[in-house]
């Protein structure tokens, strides 16, 4: 009979090596993951601050206020999106990455109540909340990894050099006041757009190669999708808490209910065809990484923006129905649309390889109409925007209808 050695016979001198536990998700090909309850719960701060940078925008709607809006709009964006590939290749489930998603979470909420005052007395409250997030994130990352993920490992020291560099700069810009706060954290903001469009090229580690960005496709068209349904929840939201404030007058009744179309034609032109079909085609790419970095990183920004832009309209509409129409409607009525429809035409360029008909006419048109502005009470121009958006939204089903989302087939839409 062969002797075999039991547990309690191993001597101290030879103690079992422990085995580090990969917090990755485990891989399946052209597998879709789910998005997970804590991420979900993550996003929760994300409304919040959505919410913040409208009503900043519509208390601050000045060219330089708008600049400001647009910075930290930029940021929010950035700090949620990095978050979605980190959370595409870490599994959510388990205990280390939802510490690690909850303490994103409270610094997240010390940016979004920051967001009012930032360009004032809050600014470093801002930077500090927001460079914790970005190298803190990305640092748990890099030290959580096996030692077996060689290009994640050099991927991320990239991408912490990255954000360690614009970090000091946002930070400093947290301290100056002024002019030099805006023009220090456009500088930290560029490098760190700029930084995937060079694929994190650092000195002496050259440019990380695009295998090393591999994500699980379906999961990350999903994370775009809620962050689109987060956006426009919160334009929603701004609808129906302004119109309970309101005297109930025809006119702001008629206000709400272009508002609501509008919002409704939104989804449609996203969710109807284009959400789906981006969800299937990157699932089924064999290199995935370009394409989440193109549509899903940068193109989906012009549409949150668009978004916000028209909530902050249907603010003014909602609260001056039957007033006059002047820039500020201008922007967000038609202005909010415009880049709405901007970005959606061009992620759906990015699954199709061509420019919808339908949104190049929506879009025209919605150029067309800006001319009619000053001639126009906010409420007419509302309307006549959320027509056009129904038309794009209505004009696009009906040509789609019998199509597959993906077939190379399809007719111009």
């Amino acid at each position: 009979m062969r002797w075999r050695c039991k547990p309690a016979c191993r001597t101290p001198d030879y103690p079992m090596p422990p085995v580090k536990r990969s917090l990755l998700r485990v891989k399946s090909p052209h597998g879709h993951h789910r998005v997970t309850f804590v991420e979900l719960f993550f996003d929760l701060v994300f409304v919040f601050a959505i919410t913040q940078i409208s009503h900043t925008m519509l208390a601050h709607f000045t060219p330089l206020g708008i600049l400001q809006t647009a910075i930290l709009m930029l940021a929010v964006w950035w700090v949620w999106v990095f978050t979605s590939w980190i959370t595409n290749w870490l599994d959510p489930d388990k205990t280390p990455v939802r510490v690690m998603l909850f303490g994103l979470m409270l610094a997240g909420l010390l940016l979004s109540t920051s967001i009012p005052k930032a360009f004032e007395s809050r600014g470093l409250a801002f930077a500090l909340a927001y460079v914790v997030m970005q190298v803190g994130r990305s640092a748990f990352f890099l030290v959580t990894l096996p030692k077996s993920e060689t290009g994640h490992r050099s991927n991320f020291v990239r991408i912490v050099a990255w954000f360690t560099t614009s970090g000091a700069i946002w930070i400093a810009g947290g301290l100056a006041e002024g002019q030099a706060r805006l023009a220090l954290w456009i500088v930290a903001l560029g490098i760190e757009y700029l930084g995937p469009l060079v694929r994190f090229w650092t000195p002496g580690l050259g440019a990380t190669v695009y295998r090393d960005w591999q994500v699980e496709g379906g999961h990350m068209a999903e994370r775009a999708a809620l962050f689109i349904i987060i956006a426009l929840g919160e334009s929603i939201v701004i609808t129906g808490a302004t119109f309970s404030e309101a005297s109930w007058t025809a006119p702001a009744i008629a206000a709400f209910v272009i508002a609501m179309l509008g919002s409704i034609a939104m989804w449609c032109i996203y969710f109807h065809i284009g959400a789906e079909a981006g969800s299937e085609h990157i699932s089924e790419m064999e290199e995935t990484g370009p394409l989440a970095r193109l549509a899903y990183t940068y193109l989906h920004l012009i549409i949150v923006a668009g978004i916000v832009v028209s909530a902050v309209g249907d603010e003014l509409l909602l609260a001056h129905p039957d007033g006059h129409s002047g820039v500020k409607e201008i922007i967000g009525i038609v202005g909010g649309a415009l880049i709405y429809l901007v970005g959606v035409i061009l992620f759906k360029h990015t699954i199709h390889g061509r420019f919808q008909l339908s949104h190049l006419v929506g879009i025209a048109l919605l150029v067309l109409s800006i001319p009619l502005a000053p001639n126009l009470s906010p409420l007419a121009f509302g309307a006549l925007t959320s027509v056009i958006l129904m038309i794009v939204a209505g004009w696009e089903a009906w040509s789609l209808r019998s199509k597959t989302p993906i077939d190379p087939e399809i007719e111009k839409s």
